[in-house]
C-alpha cells in the first residue's frame, strides 16, 4: 500500500509538472550588482531619516512611506534585491556610508561637488530651501531680511543648515542682525520646537515645508531658496552605475513621473549620470 501511495504521488506531481510547465520552470530573479559590491547578499540596504513627510515619514503603525521610500523599493525590485532601510540621524549618513553600514543614501542628500569627491551621487530630484513660520505667521516673515535677529531651527550638519548660515552672513553684511541659528537632530525635532514656540521659524526643503502648509501646521513663508537637485549616494560605483541604469529605465517607462507627480516633486534635468571619485 505504502509503495502504491509513493508512485500515485510520484504520477501526480509529473502530471501536474506536464500540466503547469511556467510554474514548474519559472525563472529565479538574477540581482543586477554582485555581492561583492553589497553590504549584505542580495540585500539593497539603505539609510534614511524618516522625519521629511511626505518624502520620507513614519506612519501610524511604525510602517516607512514616503516618495523616497518607494523609489528605494522599486530601485530594489528591478535590481532583484531585497530593500532593507536603517533609520538615522543625517548627520551620521555620510560616516556610516564610508564605514559600510549601509550601501545607499536615500534621503534626498543635497549634490555638492565636495561631497561627490567623497562619494558616488546620481541626481535625481529637484529640490531648494524653504523656511516656515510659527502658525498664522505672527511675525509677518515674507523677505529673507525679515529672520535677521530671529530664532531659526534647522537639522544639524545639512546643506539647509549650510544656507541657512550663508543667508545669516548676507543679511549681517547690509547691516542687519544675524540669525540665530538652533541646530537641532533632525527636522521633527525642530518643528516640534516651532510649535512649542521655542524658535520663530525652521529652515527645511520645499516639498516638506509645503506639506506642513497644506496640513495647516505652519505656513511656508519662503521657497525656492538656493535650489540644487538632491541626490542619491553610494560607496560602491558599480552598483551606483546600476542605479542609474534603473532610473533611466524608470524614466522610459513614465513610472518615474508618476511617482514624482503623486507627491508633487520635480525630475532633475540633465539624466542620472553617476558623478564621484573613479
Amino acid at each position: 500500500m505504502m509503495r502504491r501511495r509513493i508512485t500515485l504521488a510520484a504520477l501526480t506531481a509529473a502530471s501536474m509538472g506536464m500540466a503547469f510547465p511556467a510554474l514548474a520552470q519559472a525563472p529565479a530573479c538574477q540581482p543586477r550588482v554582485p555581492d561583492s559590491e553589497l553590504i549584505k547578499p542580495r540585500t539593497l540596504v539603505m539609510s534614511t531619516n524618516p522625519t521629511l513627510p511626505p518624502l520620507q515619514s513614519v506612519d501610524s503603525t511604525g510602517q516607512l512611506r514616503g516618495m523616497r521610500i518607494d523609489l528605494g523599493n522599486e530601485i530594489a525590485r528591478r535590481l532583484c534585491l531585497t530593500p532593507e532601510y536603517v533609520r538615522i540621524e543625517f548627520s551620521a549618513m555620510v560616516p556610516g556610508l564610508a564605514a559600510r553600514r549601509w550601501d545607499m543614501i536615500n534621503t534626498g542628500i543635497f549634490y555638492t561637488e565636495e561631497r561627490a569627491r567623497m562619494m558616488q551621487m546620481i541626481r535625481y530630484e529637484n529640490n531648494a530651501v524653504a523656511i516656515s513660520a510659527a502658525r498664522g505667521n505672527p511675525l509677518n516673515i515674507a523677505r529673507q531680511e525679515d529672520l535677521a535677529g530671529r530664532s531659526v531651527g534647522v537639522e544639524l550638519g545639512g546643506f539647509e543648515e549650510r544656507t541657512l548660515r550663508a543667508m545669516s552672513q548676507t543679511i549681517q553684511s547690509a547691516g542687519g542682525r544675524p540669525i540665530n541659528i538652533r541646530t537641532f537632530d533632525n527636522f521633527a525635532v525642530a518643528f516640534q520646537a516651532l510649535r512649542a514656540g521655542q524658535v520663530d521659524a525652521v529652515t527645511s526643503i520645499d516639498a516638506v515645508a509645503a506639506e506642513y502648509d497644506q496640513r495647516g501646521d505652519f505656513p511656508r513663508v519662503l521657497h525656492g531658496i538656493n535650489a540644487t537637485p538632491a541626490a542619491l549616494a553610494f560607496r560602491s560605483r558599480a552598483l551606483a552605475q546600476e542605479v542609474s541604469k534603473v532610473l533611466t529605465e524608470m524614466m522610459a517607462d513614465g513610472s518615474l513621473k508618476v511617482l514624482f507627480d503623486r507627491y508633487g516633486v520635480g525630475i532633475a534635468e540633465g539624466g542620472f549620470a553617476v558623478a564621484g571619485p573613479q
